[in-house]
Parts: structure tokens; C-alpha cells; sequence
């Protein structure tokens, strides 16, 4: 797909041969309760088919009655979650994934990773044992890591796994573009999701992405966000404000030049805003 054809409708086509939308809602930090259910339903309503949460969120009951809510048909909207790091380990990981399954109301899991690798490479080796083993199960569709390094990934693919992981979710962003990790991960046919796409708000006021919103008439987070969808990554923007979903997803109407990528390419300064050194 040409970075012209670009709409809130593009999805990448994972390794496994299945469909992911390009925008998805991030819920990191939204609180559990109306603010969770609100944003996912306003998401929705926006025009948005992926949602992302995690057990360590705390919020996938609220995401899965907001999906129950919007009566949008399941096989429409894309939910990823995550195995936290705490219930690692083969049995566990099975626990884990049968309870996130319960939490979100549905009978499938279109995309489980692992949220990290700290827990060992015993655990990430069992844990994804296990994610291959809910593939086979039919309760999870695909599968991937997050916050996997090179070397993590080198491990993993060295095991000779039945499926391939699918994802790498990562934060990225112009000042943490992991130009290495990237180039890998496309060698290896697996998609980048890229989380913190807005940096957490840290570089929100910086002086050259203003100066390009200015010259694009949109938002600094509209220009951050296009960046990832012309870079070709699935982009998680956060917000559990009703006017901010909906501007994250306005930006099919314009273009960034190749220039002006070029340019905040090499804004690369590897800020990270999470806990995840890789």
C-alpha cells in the first residue's frame, strides 16, 4: 500500500498471513471503570478497529464491555493484550491468557505477546511455548513479543519456533527510531508496533515538530502519528479524551513529504519515556 492510500482502514499483513489495522487506541494508564469503557467506545465510534491493552493495565474487563457495548461484530475489531512479565513461564502464561480472555468478553485473542523479556530466558523460552500452544487451541490468533532487543529476538528465532512471532512492540518514535531493530525486524518479516508514539506528551512542545505542524496545519501528535503510518508501523497513540481519539485519527487528509521525514529521522536522540532498555 502506497503511503498515498493511507486511511483510517490500512492494516498490515502479519507473517501469519492475518490483518492488523494500522491505528489502534493504546490504554496504558487509563483508569479502569467509565474512563477505560468511554475512550474504547469513543475510539469505536472514531472509526478505530484495534485496541490495545494488557493485564498489567488493569482495564481489559473495560475494554471488553466496551466492545460488547458498541455492537461493531467481533471479527471486526482487532484486541491485543499482554502477558505480564509476573505470569511468565509455561502453566502460568496459560492461566494468564485464559483469564484475559474471561476479563475481555471474547472467545479469541487476535494478537498475545509477551511484555517483556526480563523475566529470564527460561520463562520467554516456556511463555512462548505456550503462546504457540493457544494458537493451536484456537484461543489466540497471532502472536509476538514487546519490548524485545535484537539479541531477544536472535534467541527466540534461534529456537526454530513453529510460529514465528508475528510483532515487535516497541516505543519509537523520531527521537527513538531504532533504526538497527527495525532493519532486523523487516529482514525477519516481523511488524513494528510502535508504542509512546507521542512520547508520553515529553516532546509535544518541541520547537522543529512545531514548526512542521505549522506548516502542515495539524497537530504536533497528528504529525508524530503520521510519521509512524508513513515509516509503515502500526501506530498505539493514547488518550482517554473524546476530542484527542478523534484527532489522532485525522491524519489521512495530508502528507509529510519524504523531505521533512528524512529530517525527523534524524531527530534520534534515543529518548525513552518507558522502563524498557533493550
Amino acid at each position: 500500500m502506497s503511503v498515498k492510500d493511507l486511511s483510517i482502514n490500512s492494516y498490515a499483513v502479519l507473517n501469519d498471513g492475518r490483518q492488523i489495522p494500522l491505528l489502534g487506541l493504546g490504554v496504558y494508564k487509563a483508569k479502569q471503570g467509565n474512563e477505560t469503557e468511554n475512550a474504547t467506545l469513543w475510539a469505536l465510534e472514531a472509526g478505530y478497529r484495534h485496541i490495545d491493552t494488557a493485564a498489567l493495565y488493569g482495564n481489559e474487563t473495560d475494554v471488553g464491555r466496551a466492545i460488547v457495548k458498541s455492537e461493531i461484530p467481533r471479527d471486526q475489531i482487532f484486541i491485543t493484550t499482554k502477558i505480564w512479565d509476573s505470569d511468565q513461564g509455561y502453566e502460568q502464561t496459560l492461566r494468564a491468557a485464559d483469564e484475559s480472555l474471561q476479563k475481555l468478553h471474547t472467545e479469541y485473542i487476535d494478537l498475545l505477546l509477551l511484555h517483556s523479556p526480563l523475566p529470564g530466558k527460561k520463562k520467554r523460552q516456556e511463555s512462548y511455548q505456550a503462546l504457540q500452544e493457544l494458537v493451536e487451541q484456537g484461543k489466540v490468533r497471532s502472536i509476538g513479543v514487546s519490548n524485545y532487543g535484537v539479541h531477544h529476538l536472535k534467541e527466540l528465532l534461534s529456537s526454530k519456533p513453529k510460529i514465528k512471532p508475528a510483532v515487535n512492540q516497541i516505543e519509537i518514535h523520531p527521537w527513538l527510531n531504532r533504526e538497527d531493530l527495525v532493519a532486523f525486524c523487516k529482514d525477519e518479516g516481523i511488524v513494528i508496533e510502535a508504542y509512546s508514539p507521542l512520547t508520553k506528551g515529553k516532546k509535544l512542545n518541541d520547537l522543529k515538530l512545531g514548526e512542521l505542524a505549522k506548516k502542515y496545519n495539524k497537530s504536533p501528535a497528528q504529525i508524530l502519528i503520521r510519521w509512524s503510518l508513513q515509516r509503515g508501523y502500526v501506530v498505539l497513540p493514547k488518550s482517554t479524551k473524546k476530542e484527542r481519539i478523534i484527532e489522532n485519527a485525522n491524519v489521512y487528509d495530508f502528507r509529510i513529504v519524504e523531505e521533512d521525514i528524512e529530517i525527523m529521522n534524524q531527530w534520534d536522540e534515543y529518548l525513552t519515556t518507558g522502563t524498557h532498555e533493550m
